[in-house]
């Protein structure tokens, strides 16, 4: 085989293989949802965005009931548990036992509270919402005050915190993946 045959074969399986990629079937592979009708659920009943709260938890659990952080965070959306009590208390919500955060039904619910908590602490500005959830209200809002960094998307790199500066652009990323694939299909 030619040089010049090769090389257009090798092109095809390429085109081949992207297109493949490009499929919804495979967009979906690789970007599930578990958990859609509690995400659903808690996405109407506090007017919060389905595809961040999937974006969240993709960071911070990837669907993981059971996953503990190592500064103790707990489950699908790794809420601490003092912010979890002081939630629960807020929100007025009713867990069964004392093992809720494990619970997929309750930990998404007190997440999206509490997403909805900081989107209106914050005018609605997903960026600077989800900088608070990582790093915490106080530490965004004192970032926002001494100018260290202005909130906005474009200036992700000025966030202090190098954790909070890639969470923020995975959650981002994972918001806008999830916004593209399944934009009719959770409204």
């Amino acid at each position: 085989m030619r040089s010049s045959q090769r090389a257009a074969v090798i092109l095809l399986v390429l085109m081949s293989v992207f297109l493949l990629l490009n499929t919804p079937l495979v967009w979906k592979w690789m970007y599930p949802i578990k958990f859609q009708n509690e995400i659903v659920r808690a996405s109407q009943k506090f007017q919060v965005d389905p595809h961040l709260i999937l974006a969240v938890i993709r960071s911070e659990s990837g669907f993981k009931t059971d996953r503990v952080s190592k500064k103790g965070a707990i489950g699908l959306m790794q809420i601490m548990p003092d912010t979890a009590e002081w939630i629960v208390k807020q929100a007025n919500l009713r867990p069964r036992d004392n093992q809720y955060l494990y619970d997929p039904v309750m930990n998404i619910e007190i997440g999206t509270w509490y997403l909805n908590f900081l989107l209106t602490r914050y005018e609605g500005d997903v960026t600077k919402v989800i900088a608070a959830y990582n790093a915490g209200p106080g530490k965004v809002s004192g970032w926002l005050t001494t100018e260290q960094w202005n909130g906005r998307r474009e200036s992700i790199e000025d966030i202090p915190f190098g954790e909070t500066r890639l969470y923020v652009q995975r959650v981002l990323y994972y918001h806008d993946r999830y916004k593209n694939i399944y934009d009719f299909q959770l409204h």
